[in-house]
């Protein structure tokens, strides 16, 4: 796992991951500037939670990755096949 994979810009995750990054503040200041109805204040606590957690898992999968990586069992992408011929 290498930090410096977490940047793909050739990868929609990268892209995914960048947005989610970007609404968590912008969740976070809702949630402290305005009083929201409990009900309300709850789905955007959810939101925000599950936004953490799906960034996150993007992030952890970026890093694994290897960039501009396909599909190893795909023919072509200079990786070994490891599925049956």
């Amino acid at each position: 796992m290498k930090l410096s994979r977490l940047v793909q810009p050739g990868s929609p995750l990268f892209w995914l991951m960048l947005v989610l990054n970007g609404l968590s503040p912008v969740l976070a200041f809702f949630l402290h500037t305005y009083d929201l109805p409990p009900a309300v204040r709850l789905v955007v606590v959810g939101f925000a939670l599950g936004n953490a957690v799906v960034g996150l898992c993007i992030a952890m999968r970026l890093m694994r990755d290897e960039p501009g990586g396909g599909d190893p069992t795909v023919v072509g992408t200079g990786r070994r096949s490891t599925g049956p011929r």
